[in-house]
């Protein structure tokens, strides 16, 4: 990511030392590196966009072997879960397959992050799926063009996402969000996986309706015993020899076993649902045939996968990269996402997002770069082109049990627990995003717990809160609301309100009659003193609502201050006017700094200031006893300069015309 400043870069990646000496520890924090040739002006400015030609001509030999062992291990879980997946997602197999190298490939060139993988994925791979059922085509001749048709519409979306930098959208899929729209998709991909665990058909229908009729199956002995063995087999081995060994590969052992297995006793003559034939190759690039009616379709849906998988790869970004102490461009890793996605798409793969537990395979072994990924792809380019028919005999419960095993550790109900009792909306959100998934389906759940956290969002940004505040006593020039703190100080003649939400066109008008409705139930009031530290920006409808709120206190007699405003506000204010119809000596830096101003201006000076009750007695540090009302501090007229002195910023409309 290229900094603003001329001659500079900012790059995720580490600036790795120039001397032999330096090597011990390189580090890996974020960090401006000068720019010292013509090479790394371009790496920094022309190909920012690709942190590949930033960080490969550092790379150190030294990690060499740690990342090839991480590649190893995510090759040896990405590819029996590439299979899984696809057959989620109702494609051929090997559409899982042609998905893992190019996307790894694809990722390493763009991605920002340096442990992410990227690939098939549970949350992409049903929500995948389910579209194919809308188009009619899942488990059709057509569905596998179709599956990369949608994982290329997908990456056009977010790849242009990324070039117009909306990566901020990613931020109303919030935790709680993820959590429960994640666990509403984990029953649902085990829900679509225990037929296939029993030896029985896939029935049709709702969540409710389907379990009912897994239910009256069993119940009447229509499961195969065969089937039933070999997964509960395999569940053993996968889920207690991770127990015993997390580190081991234990969904390769039970695919290679699984595949022996099934050779020698002939399972399939014994009634056995196989995976079916797996073309041996690597597939040739191209657009996938679709109806052109679709082609609308196909878009939207893409973008809808865009946004799913968009938000499982983020947060398993963001994650490592809070472990390893550095930093990813939201933006750069939708253009990275959504080559990844490409790149499936365009050679018949199916669509994918950063995984959460193949990266934790990467960080588990210490693998440092994206090294660890390119040297994934190569294993799996193998595996396509040499061993993928080999596949063919693979008993389908045995790559249910590695689907089940794969996903069963997303469905986090420690995170549920904390929600509930941190938080009571962050709980009602997450159970509305599982809830929405299992009656309404992946997307609409989805959109239905986003929409709910927006509306949430708008109601308590309406919510305006204006404190009254008081001098906290002992301290030089600390002010806070007094609010159950009736020992705070206040100056006679001055009210000091704190406005404790951003003020714009929604909140402007009720700030404005809560502030008139406190400064007339406080007789005497000179002058105000507005704390605007809440508001960051500011708006025409808001500007004007400050000049309606000067004229009404000019018409009360009472002066405005306004103290801790930032830059853009003060910028937008002077553009409207209100600056020169205000003055420039009513906005400070500091509420002490404003009160002082306005007790000057209005003669208050002599007052002592009162307090609502006595403080707390408290010792001095030469052990004597002070209480009573705090003192009022030395005034000194060059303490502080008003706050555009130094930075007036753009002169308003009518003077630059005089000018």
């Amino acid at each position: 990511m290229q900094s603003r400043r001329a001659g500079q870069i900012t790059s995720p990646w580490p600036v790795m030392p120039q001397t032999r000496s330096d090597t011990v520890a390189p580090g890996w924090q974020n960090r401006v590196a000068p720019v010292r040739d013509d090479t790394m002006a371009v790496s920094g400015g022309r190909w920012r966009r690709v942190p590949l030609v930033q960080w490969m001509p550092h790379y150190q030999f030294a990690w060499l072997r740690r990342d090839l062992v991480a590649g190893a291990v995510v090759a040896a879980l990405a590819i029996p879960q590439a299979l899984g997946y696809a057959s989620i997602a109702g494609a051929p197999v090997e559409v899982g397959l042609y998905a893992v190298p190019v996307a790894l490939v694809a990722y390493a060139v763009f991605g920002s992050s340096r442990q992410l993988v990227v690939g098939p994925v549970s949350t992409v791979s049903v929500l995948s799926g389910s579209f194919l059922a809308s188009f009619g085509v899942a488990g059709t001749a057509r569905a596998a063009s179709y599956t990369a048709a949608l994982a290329l519409g997908s990456g056009l979306v977010l790849v242009a996402a990324g070039f117009v930098r909306i990566g901020w959208l990613a931020e109303f899929l919030s935790k709680p969000i993820v959590t429960g729209f994640v666990l509403g998709l984990t029953i649902l991909v085990i829900l679509n996986e225990v037929p296939h665990l029993v030896g029985l058909p896939t029935p049709a229908g709702k969540v409710v309706e389907r379990v009912g009729a897994l239910g009256s199956s069993v119940t009447r002995g229509e499961a195969d015993l065969t089937t039933v063995a070999v997964s509960a087999v395999s569940l053993v081995v996968l889920f207690g020899g991770q127990r015993l060994a997390p580190r081991f590969p234990w969904g390769l052992l039970v695919l290679l076993g699984g595949l022996g297995v099934s050779a020698a006793l002939d399972l399939q003559a014994r009634g056995v649902e196989v995976v079916g034939q797996v073309p041996r190759g690597l597939p040739t690039p191209g657009i996938p045939a679709v109806d052109p009616a679709d082609l609308a379709g196909l878009l939207s849906a893409g973008a809808a996968l865009a946004l799913v998988g968009l938000a499982e790869g983020l947060s398993a970004a963001r994650l490592f990269a809070a472990r390893g102490a550095y930093r990813i461009d939201a933006d750069q890793e939708l253009v990275a996402s959504g080559a990844a996605n490409v790149a499936s798409g365009l050679f018949g793969g199916l669509g994918v997002a950063g995984s959460l537990s193949k990266t934790a395979a990467v960080s588990d072994a210490r693998g440092r770069t994206q090294i660890a990924g390119l040297a994934a792809a190569g294993l799996a380019v193998i595996v396509i082109a040499a061993l993928a028919p080999a596949l063919s005999g693979l008993p389908r419960a045995v790559l249910s049990a590695i689907v089940v095993n794969a996903v069963w550790k997303l469905m986090d109900f420690g995170a549920l627990r904390r929600y509930h009792r941190v938080r009571r909306n962050d709980i009602v959100a997450a159970v509305i995003a599982a809830v929405g998934v299992l009656a309404f389906g992946p997307l609409n759940g989805l959109l239905l717990a986003v929409a709910g956290s927006v509306i949430g969002l708008v109601f308590r940004s309406t919510r305006v809160d204006v404190e009254v505040m008081g001098k906290v006593p002992h301290e030089k020039s600390a002010w806070g609301s007094i609010r159950n703190h009736a020992e705070r100080s206040r100056y006679p003649g001055v009210i000091v309100l704190r406005l404790n939400v951003p003020l714009f066109w929604v909140t402007a008008a009720p700030a404005n009659d809560i502030i008139l409705a406190l400064v007339d139930s406080t007789p005497g009031t000179r002058a105000l003193v507005l704390d605007m530290e809440a508001t960051n920006q500011m708006d025409t409808t808001s500007a004007d609502a400050l000049a309606d709120l000067l004229a009404a206190l000019r018409r009360r007699d009472v002066d405005l201050f306004l103290v801790r405003v930032m830059w853009p506000v003060r910028k937008a204010l002077r553009r409207s006017g209100l600056i020169s119809e205000l003055g420039e000596d009513h906005l400070w830096h500091s509420i002490s700094q404003g009160v002082r101003e306005a007790r000057r201006a209005h003669g208050l000076l002599d007052l002592p200031a009162h307090t609502g009750a006595p403080p707390p007695d408290r010792t001095s540090t030469d052990g004597t006893s002070t209480d009573g009302p705090s003192t009022d501090e030395p005034l000194h007229a060059d303490d502080e300069e008003h706050i555009v002195a130094r930075d007036p910023g753009p002169d308003p409309p009518d003077q630059r015309r005089q000018g």
